[in-house]
């Protein structure tokens, strides 16, 4: 075997991006930054950063979220946690094409987070300006992100969209309690369709596990009391709910 010589390697970096997901005025958001610096400067971008020396790939994510948003992450090895008691934080996939990052080898390992309604982002580090974003005027936008963030967004979207079938992510993105209504509003945001009303209610509340009644009621949303519930224990939903063809 050849002994080991670091000078064949050319050097590269490692980065965290972050898909962070909420839903703002029932549409699918995700936050962008405008870049300050070179390349892309002025171009928008997923949030994110380098990882630093001696930093795992999820404390980096971690403190890229707390930086981006104040939100303490949670861990994903763990059940989902209730809402408003933090954000979701998984790993998503791995990007490392040789020429994502002009400036030299760049391998970023994306993570979704996922939260309830967030307040008006505030930039920082090498971002000039933050904002909430539709993800549906994101992915069809002429000018795409910078980087190959467009692709990791579609990647990261395409996950929500997909685990809300059979988990109870999506009570992620609600407060701690909810409404039944509340909770539909967030599947037909995240999956861009609309859901019969009468039809969903059935399957949530008779889903073993997904909710549990909180005990009060609201009329937040207009019309008449509306019956408060919380996520319950169940991770994995049985039956699942099935995206609608569209």
């Amino acid at each position: 075997m050849s002994p080991y010589d670091p000078s064949a390697f050319p050097p590269f970096a490692v980065t965290v991006d972050l898909v962070v997901l909420t839903v703002r005025s029932h549409a699918l958001c995700t936050l962008i930054v405008r870049r300050g610096e070179q390349p892309y400067q002025g171009r928008w971008a997923l949030p994110g950063g380098f990882v630093r020396e001696g930093e795992d790939l999820g404390a980096a994510a971690a403190r890229e979220l707390v930086e981006e948003t104040g939100l303490r992450a949670h861990d994903p090895g763990d059940p989902p946690p209730l809402p408003g008691n933090g954000a979701h934080l998984e790993q998503l996939a791995t990007y490392g094409a040789p020429a994502r990052d002009p400036r030299m080898r760049v391998v970023s390992v994306a993570h979704l987070a996922l939260a309830p309604d967030l307040p008006a982002p505030r930039a920082g580090g090498d971002a000039n300006s933050a904002r909430w974003a539709p993800v549906e005027e994101l992915l069809g936008e002429a000018e795409p992100l910078a980087f190959d963030h467009g692709q990791i967004l579609a990647d990261g979207v395409e996950r929500a969209r997909s685990k809300i079938e059979y988990s109870s992510l999506a009570t992620a993105f609600c407060p701690p309690e909810f409404t039944v209504g509340e909770l539909r509003r967030v599947y037909e945001a995240v999956w861009g369709v609309a859901l019969d009303p009468r039809n969903f209610h059935r399957k949530v509340t008779g889903t073993p596990g997904f909710l549990v009644p909180a005990g009060g009621t609201t009329t937040r949303q207009g019309g008449r009391p509306a019956q408060l519930f919380r996520a319950g224990g169940a991770t994995l939903l049985n039956p699942p709910m099935l995206r609608p063809e569209v």
